[in-house]
């Protein structure tokens, strides 16, 4: 009984955390061990007792705060001193300032977001058909899961027990691989339909333009720097991250209001307190899935069917890809991460890390691919091209995504490499 209560709570769009907690209460009731309810709530708070999980709301603010203060318009422009006069250039633009992106914000949504706002309008007025300015955004915004940091990489790391930082370290060169992967999309669609040649700044502007982001640079590589050099943790990354976003907002480029701070920290907090939640009530359930040997059973099924690793990531790819259709990224990595990573480690003897690093890309892929397709709406929304033109034109990145998929499934040193 206890898994048609969850399937038909989910079927019915009750939020995943009250899902995950009310199908636990039903487990124990239904169970009759009326003892676990005593110790509910302790679960509960168990599951948020992570230093760790610091890292999330300080991560969402610092996006906020860069945001509010000016600096995605500077990393763009930072951005064309590079790629722009190539043809196609402002695609490129846009997929290297989504990469500049990816290493500040961490959350593909807020990423699509911010960007569709600032580049869909620049690459419709320089030519380009807006369906695919709108995917080559959207697609862009599959970098945030991978590119450290990651809110998935944290939520992920609380749930498998291992350093944060180092599965920061795990998501580099896959990032990297998606990025090249995505180049080499936009420069073939770019030679079939002909893109418009770009312009190179000139000396003076590149100066400037490169001068003017120097200090937004300051937040990835206090992250990135921070963890990858042993100076800090990531929580400590992200708090450091959030106050050189609110200094140079404020007082570098001065185009942050202090009276905006408290917009800022409600928002976060009302974000924050939604996933924190989740992982709270994914605690309990995790707790019933134990309870029960899901795990185990479920290891015996797909054991049968194969034991080579590569194969069980590929089937994994495949269910991973239908609940990501389903159900948001981040509330599918806390509910299937307890199940599938135990059978990974033990039965496949898979690093955690590039299981993570798989999970997490196949996941967020839902964010582009209906029926739920969150960020293939937000795109929508804020290009104002309707999701089936974005679709038509995003086709290509998600066939090269799931080649990268196939190579990090199939070859573990891509994502473990940079682990000491």
């Amino acid at each position: 009984m206890t898994p048609l209560i969850f399937i038909f709570q989910l079927l019915i769009a009750v939020p995943v955390a009250i899902v995950l907690a009310l199908t636990s209460v039903w487990y124990i009731w239904e169970s009759g061990n009326t003892v676990l309810y005593a110790s509910f709530a302790q679960k509960m708070f168990s599951g948020i007792e992570n230093y760790g999980l610091l890292a999330i709301p300080l991560f969402m603010l610092t996006g906020e705060l860069m945001n509010e203060g000016g600096m995605t318009r500077r990393l763009i422009n930072a951005a064309r001193v590079f790629v722009g006069g190539f043809r196609g250039g402002l695609a490129y633009i846009n997929l290297l300032a989504n990469m500049f992106m990816a290493a500040i914000i961490g959350s593909a949504t807020a990423q699509i977001a911010v960007m569709s706002r600032a580049m869909v309008p620049e690459m419709e007025k320089e030519g380009y058909d807006k369906g695919f300015a709108a995917a080559t955004t959207a697609a862009g915004g599959l970098l945030a899961p991978v590119i450290p940091p990651s809110m998935m990489f944290v939520i992920y790391g609380v749930l498998a027990q291992i350093p944060i930082g180092d599965m920061f370290l795990a998501g580099i060169l896959p990032g990297l691989l998606l990025s090249v992967a995505f180049a080499g999309v936009i420069a073939l669609v770019g030679f079939r339909k002909g893109f418009p040649k770009g312009r190179w700044y000139n000396s003076p502007e590149a100066v400037s333009a490169l001068l003017q982001c120097l200090p937004a640079m300051l937040i990835p590589i206090a992250i990135i720097g921070g963890v990858l050099f042993g100076i800090a943790t990531p929580t400590e990354s992200a708090a450091v991250a959030s106050l050189i976003a609110f200094v140079i907002g404020w007082l570098v480029y001065g185009e942050f209001k202090p009276g905006a701070l408290f917009g800022i920290f409600k928002r976060t907090a009302v974000n924050a307190s939604m996933i924190v939640f989740m992982i709270a009530a994914a605690n309990v359930f995790g707790w019933v899935i134990i309870y029960e040997a899901l795990p185990q059973k479920l290891a015996a099924l797909i054991t049968s069917v194969t034991s080579d690793p590569f194969l069980f990531l590929l089937i994994v790819n495949v269910i991973l890809l239908v609940v990501g259709m389903l159900i948001d990224g981040i509330a599918a990595i806390i509910l299937i991460t307890p199940i599938l990573l135990p059978i990974a480690m033990t039965n496949y003897d898979i690093s955690p890390y590039q299981f993570g690093v798989v999970m997490s890309l196949n996941l967020v892929l839902g964010l582009l691919t209906p029926p739920v397709g969150v960020g293939l709406y937000i795109a929508s929304t804020m290009s104002g091209v309707s999701p089936g033109g974005i679709l038509r034109a995003l086709w290509p990145f998600l066939i090269a995504v799931g080649l990268v998929l196939i190579l990090l499934s199939r070859f573990a040193w891509l994502s473990t490499a940079l682990i000491g």
